[in-house]
Parts: C-alpha cells; structure tokens; sequence
C-alpha cells in the first residue's frame, strides 16, 4: 500500500509518498480500505512538531472506507462495513488499522466521503455547541472563522439550536459562505470587538492569537470563550484577573479526544451528525479533493487561508 509518512519534523515537504508493507489487524483492530482521510489542522500540528510524535509516522486523524480485515476480539464490525473514524492516527493511507472501539459504522444514505469531512470537525462542533457551552434558543454566538469547514459546521449547528450567530471572516467571498451557512451577521475581524462588544454568550474560537482578545470584549458579562484552535498561533499566557475584568468570564480550551472517550458518547455524536446529513439538515462543505500523494498541496492550501471549506484526501 501507499501511505504519507514523515521521518521529521518541519513544513510540507517532509509529507513523503511512500510505499509500506499491507497491515494486519491485531487483537480488536480492524483494517480498512480508506476511502477518504480528511486534512486537519492537528494533521499540521502533527507534521510541524507543535504536537510532538515518534517518528516516522504515518499521519492523518480522520478517515472512511470499507473493513477488509478484522482482528481476533472483533465482535461489532465485520468485513464488507462502511465504517468512519476519528483521533486516531494513520489515515493518510490506502489501509489503515485502526481499534474497533473507535469506529463507527456509516448508515445508508451518508457517502463514505462525507463521512470522513464530518467526523472530526463536525463531531467537535457537536460537543462544542450541546457540552461545552450547551446553545439554548436565542442565545448571541460568535463564530470564528465561520466560511471555513469547522466554521460552517458549527454556524449550522448553532443555529439547529436556535442561536443568532455572528460570523467573522476576511472577504466578501467568504461572507457570502458564511451567510449560506446560517449565519445572521457576519463581520471583519478587524472590527468585531467593538460592533459586538459585551453582546455575546459564547465565543468559538479556532484562530487563537489574532482573535483572542476580541473575542473577550465581544463577550457578555459572565460569557464563555471556547478556545478550541490556534490557527493564527498560540495563545500568550493570560492572567486569570482578565476574566474577572471583562465580567467574570469563563474559559476552556477544550479537545474532541475527552468529548468521544466513552464509545456511547462516540456513537451518539456520530450518528447524530449522520443523520443530520441525511436528512438535509446539515450540509457538509468539501471544498477540494486532492490525490493522496499531492498531501503536501493539502497542507499548503490549508494554512495559506485559500481554502473555504473541508479538503480530503483520496487514495
């Protein structure tokens, strides 16, 4: 099979094609003919070395495709299913083994594509908007980075939930996604904080540094920031004092692993999500498709902000 490995850590171009031996499923394991994988920022943070691994490895967080081998222990899955994953690495490959505790199956009626965009980012907008900050109707939301495919997917969520949802982003192309998404106002991140300043319940915030502190003085006393990304770069250390000064707010900085440790809690986010899809309640937004071994052009597109929804890799 072929696979995308990094032996070090740096840019785009430590992605290698390479050719490695077909793997064999261990004990509770499966091994699945990828489909789909999606590309992630985490797959950057991966690659970078912000979140170290021993390497070499075979990235990739998210996947779809068809069982072809299980392992002994198996009982749930069985070869000829179209299962789904996510938060495990070696996706960025034609076969990938991963534990049958974490897949899920895909239900007729959701491609295997769309099942692979939709895990890990629509399974964080799931926690983010129903556990971390639970959106109750007329609730004031504001998005980051709302024309992108995390961005979009919870604009879509959020307004399931009945929320006004305030969307930022940096053209009038991609406003004009953000309103096809849902959202009710979107604004330039250079003038947000004050148009929405003291207004909001919750912040959602995926970019990090450049938003950060707006996104305090966007929000209503006793408010949330979710700061679940750093697209833009990590976020300085913060005095606790600051939250007490902008209305004794809170803060988390939340991650999908805690969200889908329990299997019931896996499954109720997976198919909540699938279904949502089938029946046209949620719309999934793949962008671009690229051929696993252009991985490199992936994450060039990705982190050059020329991108305006969920990429995918196909092998």
């Amino acid at each position: 099979m072929r696979a995308i490995v990094i032996s070090a850590n740096g840019g785009p171009e430590v992605l290698e094609y390479v050719e490695r031996p077909d793997p064999e499923p261990g004990e509770g394991e499966v091994v699945v003919d990828v489909a789909a994988s999606g590309v992630n920022y985490i797959d950057v943070y991966h690659r970078s070395g912000a979140y170290p691994l021993e390497l070499p490895r075979t990235i990739g967080s998210e996947g779809a495709g068809v069982v072809s081998a299980v392992g002994a222990g198996v009982r749930d899955v069985a070869v000829g299913d179209t299962v789904a994953w996510a938060s495990v690495l070696g996706s960025y490959a034609e076969k990938a083994v991963v534990p049958a505790g974490r897949v899920v199956p895909v239900p007729e009626g959701v491609s295997a594509e769309l099942a692979a965009a939709v895990m890990l980012q629509g399974m964080t907008a799931h926690y983010l908007t129903h556990s971390t900050y639970a959106v109750r109707e007329g609730d004031d939301v504001l998005v980051h980075a709302a024309a992108g495919g995390m961005g979009q997917l919870l604009t879509q969520l959020a307004k399931l939930r009945g929320a006004n949802v305030y969307g930022t982003v940096s053209t009038p192309e991609k406003e004009k996604l953000a309103r096809e998404a849902g959202a009710d106002e979107v604004l330039r991140y250079d003038d947000f904080a004050e148009a929405l300043s003291g207004r909001m319940h919750v912040v959602y915030d995926g970019v990090g540094a450049t938003t950060f502190d707006g996104g305090l003085k966007a929000l209503r006393p006793r408010g949330l920031m979710a700061l679940y990304g750093a697209a833009s770069g990590p976020v300085p250390p913060l005095d606790p004092q600051v939250l007490s000064q902008n209305g004794s707010l809170f803060l988390t900085r939340p991650t999908l692993v805690h969200h889908i440790a329990e299997r019931e809690e896996l499954l109720q986010r997976a198919s909540d999500l699938f279904e949502w899809i089938r029946t046209g309640r949620l719309r999934v937004n793949v962008s671009a498709r690229y051929p696993l071994a252009e991985a490199a052009r992936a994450h060039e597109d990705l982190t050059s902000r020329r991108t305006t929804g969920k990429l995918l890799l196909i092998p």
